[in-house]
């Protein structure tokens, strides 16, 4: 059963950012973890490397109540060097496939509205919006003062495509963004290369030479800190060994996947999110589990086969308890849910109850 969203899709970001989080999600009920910690999470000590990946947690309010609901490893969405307006509303629509959200199905049109019904896909197109540096590390400073016994913060952060920019300025954005990122006190981080390329020609991660130059410069300003690689999803397994070699080298774990992209189209065929360049749009929630998965099993067979030992993170339609198991099974390390969480505060407490 859908609960009401902890982000409401119906309001602005402005307003989500300002007011949010909603629903049971602010109810007060703080979920009371049994036992000591155990499970491993790059390092750190958690009850269930299980949580909510950069997207929908826009700030320390709705850290603290991810936290307070046993979401033990929250990711703050993603920030930048300088404030990033976020795309107009609306940011939030439901798709409804009529089963996975297929590299074939993607070359077609999805038809979106607001009837947010069960076995949820969405397609969101928020721009990764940002405030002032000042603002979020004071915020995330915050944040982190949040966990609790057993959980653990994981800042996000990216570069930004400008004007007349140079690769080197690029790739410079991304370090900057890493050392600012650390003057918060965080231990653990997590850059977004799931994002624009400089030229436009898809996802940072699909530009190999640039992603190796992002993760080695990030690494020379982190020190040891665990870093975390954020992708999406490969078709070629020649490209996705090169993320992997990458990994191994400058970070510590793979997340994947962030989304899928479609044309996005209301009831009378037109563009469905209003702007330039919004044609197009993630797609995510149960129709593409598939992908995920996929995800996660190729690159275990790549660790296996290379001896990495780089950590696996499973991202994609994780909206039941069963699907963290599923996705624990294929290989993943820890789990995440965007989607899920959001309308269902309860699902990291439902997972932990299937355990005991």
């Amino acid at each position: 059963m859908l609960q009401i969203p902890f982000y409401d899709p119906k309001k602005s970001y402005e307003d989500n950012y300002d007011n949010g989080p909603f629903g049971a999600f602010v109810n007060g009920e703080i979920y009371q973890q049994k036992g000591e910690p155990a499970k491993d999470y790059l390092g750190q000590k958690v009850y269930l490397p299980f949580g909510i990946p950069a997207g929908p947690v826009l700030n320390s309010n709705f850290v603290k109540a991810a936290f307070q609901k046993g979401f033990d490893v929250v990711v703050y969405k993603t920030v930048r060097t300088d404030f990033f307006p976020c795309h107009p509303f609306p940011n939030v629509l439901a798709i409804h496939p009529a089963g996975d959200l297929s590299l074939d199905v993607l070359k077609n049109p999805l038809q979106a509205d607001t009837n947010y019904t069960r076995s949820l896909s969405i397609t969101n197109s928020f721009g990764v919006p940002s405030k002032n540096v000042e603002v979020w590390q004071e915020d995330a400073k915050k944040a982190i003062s949040y966990a609790g016994r057993g959980q653990v913060l994981v800042m996000s952060f990216m570069g930004t495509v400008k004007p007349d920019q140079t690769q080197e300025e690029f790739i410079e954005d991304y370090v900057l963004a890493a050392k600012l990122a650390v003057e918060t006190g965080v231990t653990l981080l997590e850059t977004n290369l799931s994002c624009p390329n400089i030229g436009n020609e898809g996802l940072v991660c699909y530009n190999l030479e640039i992603t190796g130059k992002i993760a080695r410069g990030i690494r020379k300003v982190i020190g040891n800190l665990p870093l975390t690689l954020k992708v999406g999803y490969y078709q070629d397994d020649k490209q996705l060994e090169k993320v992997a070699e990458i990994a191994n080298e400058y970070a510590n774990a793979i997340a994947g996947i962030n989304t899928l992209q479609a044309a996005i189209v209301n009831d009378k065929g037109e563009q469905a999110l209003p702007g330039k360049g919004r044609a197009r749009s993630g797609v995510c929630g149960t129709g593409i589990k598939w992908a995920g998965l996929e995800t996660v099993k190729r690159l275990k067979k790549i660790r296996e086969k290379k001896g990495f030992s780089f950590s696996i993170e499973g991202i994609g339609g994780v909206m039941e308890p069963q699907d963290y198991f599923d996705y624990i099974k294929a290989g993943a390390d820890s789990v995440m849910s965007a989607t899920g969480a959001m309308w269902n505060p309860l699902l990291a407490q439902e997972i932990k109850k299937n355990i005991e």
